[in-house]
This record gives structure tokens, sequence and C-alpha cells, in this order.
């Protein structure tokens, strides 16, 4: 892992569609940006903001999420998140992500990311599996 920059900033940006909804993703029932999109969204601005930091064969993983979202956005706005790096430990980065539509800000929080190696983490994942299958799970 490249060094990252405090105030690092990425982001990403979606077109409210039939595919993001509440009502089609299931964490509601209305016909509005849904909020697991939005952290899907800013899990996607922060992946951004390191990107050019990670190296061969690395990846960042998600270990937290604190977010509120405060307003609805319908079908037919765009929604776009952005996260800044605000502190970095070791592997460790934390995020201040923010969301918004054309009419303003739409929800708001932190967000922790780990720095891992791929094929690593991959194989601790597998291992995972391997132990729930001889237990017979």
């Amino acid at each position: 892992m490249k060094p990252i920059a405090l105030g690092t900033k990425g982001t990403a940006v979606t077109m409210v569609d039939d595919s993001n909804l509440a009502v089609t993703v299931k964490s509601g029932s209305l016909p509005i940006f849904s909020t697991p999109m939005m952290a899907a969204l800013m899990e996607q601005a922060a992946c951004n903001a390191i990107a050019d930091a990670l190296t061969e064969g690395e990846t960042s993983v998600g270990t937290a999420l604190e977010i509120q979202h405060t307003a609805p956005t319908p079908v037919g706005l765009t929604v776009t998140a952005e996260a800044e790096v605000t502190a970095v430990c070791g592997r460790e980065i934390s995020f201040q992500v923010t969301a918004r539509d054309e009419s303003g800000v739409i929800g708001e929080g932190n967000h922790r990311r780990f720095v891992v190696d791929v094929k690593k983490f991959m194989a601790k994942a597998q291992k995972r599996k391997e132990l729930e299958t001889t237990k017979g799970g």
C-alpha cells in the first residue's frame, strides 16, 4: 500500500431507477432510493478514493459503516456519494461519507476499510467454508 493523504476524496454516482429502489431490494415498500444502495454507493466512493494507493494483489474490505439516510430520492434523480479520508492507521482507513441528490444531502456518516492481500484474504474465507463443511453444516 502506498501512502494515503488525509483529505483524499473519491466519488461514485448512480441514477435512481427501478433497480435501486427500496421496494426492489426489499428494504422497504416505497419506490425511493434505498438505504442499502446508498450504503453501497458510499462504499464505492471510498474504494475509489484509495484505488491509486493499492498495489498489485491488494484490495480493501469494509469493516464498519455508520450512516444516516435523511432524505428520500425519487426515480429519475442522480445520487452522488463522496468519501473523504479522515484517518489512516496502518492498513485501516477511515472516511467521512456523504450522499447528495440534486436537492441536497440525503445521507452521511462514517466508514472504515481495511487493506488486505487478496490471496490471503480469500484463503481465509475458503478455510471458513471448509470448516463449515467438516462440521456437517
